[in-house]
């Protein structure tokens, strides 16, 4: 007998979650359940409880200002625990606006403008209260803000090896998603570290692996901080890509990038205890075709220990076209690890097999060899994607619709392939599980 997926069966019955269900709208507000109210707690440009400071409409509060408020466009965050009814709340700036962040915008762009970016982004740590309601405790002790400019440790078999050049980095940027350990600190996950650097030269296939191009995002740090110059300094885009250790209960402590967990555009670190007691981190490099990793610690957390997350193996996912997947151990040499896309591809021998739900019907059909036809949505897709790559490298993105129209779809390369030259793989032995 099959169970009904979760959720499928018994909708219209009592809620699991005990709370009626909202219904849809188009309203431009937040909508919660009857009995719940929403709140504003932590807007851009509140102030941390660092110091006093106040949020200006206009934009223009400074750089060294900003670096006391909350930064833009909040993402992963994580609640830990204090005495009685209070907590510390550490939020995630992934990235910024720089026509809202700036009161000329983008105009005239200054070594002012390029600090105060760098200020909005990385991480906030806050203190809260509950009353009557949640809110910000200004001053507090806890309160912290580290940035794209915050002095940070690294840690972990890639440190003090020549593709890092030390022990060292500075900055934290596009913080994505995240989590917690269970020695109670957060993980900060650096995720599209590419858009900030551009490459003004024949660009090296390990920076191309990870998406560095002549133009980046648009974010013309460079032009102020030489660092995001990656023809010029080209081992800062690999200080960048990895896992953050915060303590967010000592606001003198330095971040640690932890680099046996491996450079990849992380969009979480979910932890959890093995039955043996190591720790296992689950993660996922966010960008299309992408793979999945996890960490597991070489010890066992034993109620004390907080270096665990610096010696141990890692692994990546590797999805069959028959439904089975297994663990597949990566090299924990600097190399394997500042590299681990590469890596990742040498160890799955087919790069981009990972398939999301949409494309694995596709495979399955097709799995062995051969080219199948583009399916109109994912056609659609590819047809988006190469848009904006030609729009961003300054080509014209018309005419792309009916040259997409012949061609075809390796399901096993997933590549697009034109119709003549459709081709086929020798099958390969299946390797043990």
């Amino acid at each position: 007998m099959v169970a009904p997926l979760f959720g499928c069966a018994g909708f219209a019955a009592t809620p699991r979650l005990g709370f009626q269900a909202i219904p849809p709208s188009a309203e431009d507000k937040v909508i919660v359940p009857p009995g719940y109210r929403a709140d504003v707690l932590y807007a851009w440009g509140d102030a941390t409880g660092m110091a006093p400071v106040e949020f200006r409409w206009d934009a223009s509060n400074t750089a060294a200002e900003q670096a006391l408020q909350a930064g833009m466009h909040h993402d992963g965050m994580e609640l830990f625990t204090l005495s009685g009814n209070r907590a510390l709340l550490a939020v995630n700036h992934e990235y910024t606006d720089e026509k809202l962040l700036h009161p000329q915008g983008i105009q005239g762009w200054t070594a002012e403008q390029v600090r105060k970016s760098q200020a909005a982004h990385g991480v906030s740590v806050i203190e809260i209260e509950f009353t009557d309601r949640w809110r910000v405790v200004r001053p507090s002790k806890y309160a912290r803000r580290i940035t794209a400019a915050t002095p940070m440790s690294v840690s972990g078999p890639a440190a003090g090896s020549a593709l890092l050049g030390g022990r060292e980095a500075l900055g934290t940027i596009n913080n994505c998603a995240g989590g917690r350990t269970p020695w109670g600190t957060y993980l900060t996950c650096e995720e599209n570290f590419n858009g900030y650097f551009v490459h003004g030269g024949a660009i090296p296939p390990e920076m191309r692996r990870y998406g560095i191009t002549a133009r980046g995002f648009g974010y013309r740090w460079h032009e102020f901080d030489p660092r995001f110059d990656a023809q010029a300094n080209p081992l800062e885009p690999n200080r960048f890509g990895w896992v953050v250790e915060i303590d967010p209960y000592d606001p003198q402590s330095r971040p640690v990038k932890r680099t046996a967990l491996g450079r990849i555009k992380h969009e979480g670190a979910m932890v959890t205890l093995a039955k043996d007691g190591r720790v296992a981190v689950y993660m996922g490099d966010d960008e299309q075709f992408e793979y999945i990793y996890k960490f597991v610690s070489s010890q066992p957390f034993d109620g004390k220990r907080r270096d665990l997350l610096d010696s141990g193996a890692l692994y990546v996912a590797r999805f069959d076209g028959d439904g089975t997947g297994r663990w597949l151990p990566l090299p924990s040499t600097p190399e394997g690890l500042v590299h681990a896309r590469l890596a990742a591809d040498a160890a799955r021998d087919q790069p981009f097999e990972l398939l999301r739900p949409r494309e694995r019907h596709s495979a399955l059909r097709e799995r062995e060899h051969g080219a199948a036809p583009l399916p109109r949505r994912e056609r659609d897709q590819e047809l988006g994607v190469e848009q904006r790559r030609r729009a961003r490298s300054g080509q014209r993105p018309d005419g792309l619709r009916h040259q997409l129209a012949d061609r075809r779809f390796c399901a096993r390369c997933r590549v697009l392939v034109r119709a003549a030259n459709a081709h086929a793989h020798p099958s390969r032995p299946r390797a043990p599980s």
